[in-house]
């Protein structure tokens, strides 16, 4: 048995202080960093608790939404204003993991939860997410559920969370505080594809609190669509998702968002299907080439190949119906 020291912290200022120690990590709803600890898959001296912290508020005004890091899953996905303005967001939120874990799970958590790779999970096997330099051995092994997009000769673990993709879709900015002060991070720029060092995962450096999620308000694009599809109708991880949103005048797609989860290392934002689509009718057939640009750089293992076709067809799905809704 592991000692642990648990701490728990009444302001941002003392939570700074706290995580500034090497071997000490944030925990809020616990729901991935508990199973994690349980495995021994993570193994910190001292556990900071954040949950008294003022971060739970979420606010929403003319200029967009601010949503406090310590925000339940589950209280996001029916605000009000949430659903009526950003419905894509809360779409998302309900087609994750199962209401218990909602009810328990945070904004800021879900920002930063860790991969599914069963590999990860195994200590016996060799993970460079887990273990750098011991080798990855989701490479030649079985990658059913492992990424087509982002990946590294180092790692092709996919991300789990349905949240980021939404948020990626979305323009979402993440709001970081730490030792030097605050910085907003775009959606975009925060997690980090595995490339030589698949242990790194976001931009958050050493002791660095996310504090909030802001949303622009994207004018026109509130009409949009969540597409999952899992091996079972509910507390399951994404084959393939689709966040799709348009914005269509006089005939014409004026401005699209589309990201992608299940099929990434990180929230896939798939820039070169929105190229594709802006100026053109919102068809069948535009959607279909759109979906073929996504999926152009995708580079599939011996199990995960359905993976292609899959998103394919699920991006065509979503977008035919985001222009049924607009």
């Amino acid at each position: 048995m592991r000692p642990i020291r648990y701490l728990k912290v009444a302001d941002e200022a003392a939570a700074l202080a706290a995580c500034a120690e090497e071997d000490s990590v944030y925990i809020a709803g616990g729901t991935t960093l508990v199973d994690l600890m349980r495995l021994e898959v993570m193994t910190p001296g001292r556990v900071v608790d954040v949950n008294a912290l003022p971060l739970g508020k979420i606010e929403v005004g003319p200029t967009g939404a601010r949503i406090g890091a310590m925000v339940r899953n589950s209280d996001l996905a029916y605000h009000p204003d949430i659903v009526k303005r950003w419905p894509l967001l809360s779409e998302a939120l309900l087609a994750g993991a199962s209401a218990q874990i909602r009810n328990m799970a945070t904004v800021g958590g879900n920002l930063l939860q860790r991969t599914r790779c069963p590999y990860f999970r195994d200590r016996a096997t060799a993970c460079n997410k887990r273990d750098p330099g011991s080798g990855c051995a989701a490479l030649d092994g079985y990658n059913r559920s492992h990424a087509i997009l982002g990946g590294s000769d180092k790692c092709i673990a996919a991300h789990p969370s349905d949240m980021c993709v939404a948020l990626a879709a979305l323009d979402a900015a993440v709001q970081v505080r730490g030792p030097d002060g605050e910085r907003s991070v775009p959606i975009g720029d925060f997690h980090l594809l595995p490339g030589e060092h698949p242990e790194r995962e976001s931009v958050l450096q050493k002791g660095e609190l996310v504090t909030a999620v802001t949303l622009p308000p994207l004018e026109g694009y509130r009409q949009g669509s969540y597409f999952k599809i899992r091996d079972r109708a509910s507390y399951a991880f994404a084959l393939v998702s689709v966040a799709a949103a348009l914005r269509v005048d006089g005939g014409k797609i004026r401005g699209a968002r589309l990201a992608l989860g299940g099929v990434g290392t990180k929230p896939w934002r798939a820039v070169e299907a929105e190229k594709h689509l802006v100026g053109k009718a919102p068809t069948d057939a535009v959607f279909a080439e759109a979906a073929k640009a996504a999926l152009a750089a995708a580079k599939p293992r011996r199990h995960n190949q359905f993976k292609v076709e899959l998103a394919r067809r699920t991006i065509v799905r979503a977008l035919a119906s985001t222009r049924g809704a607009a």
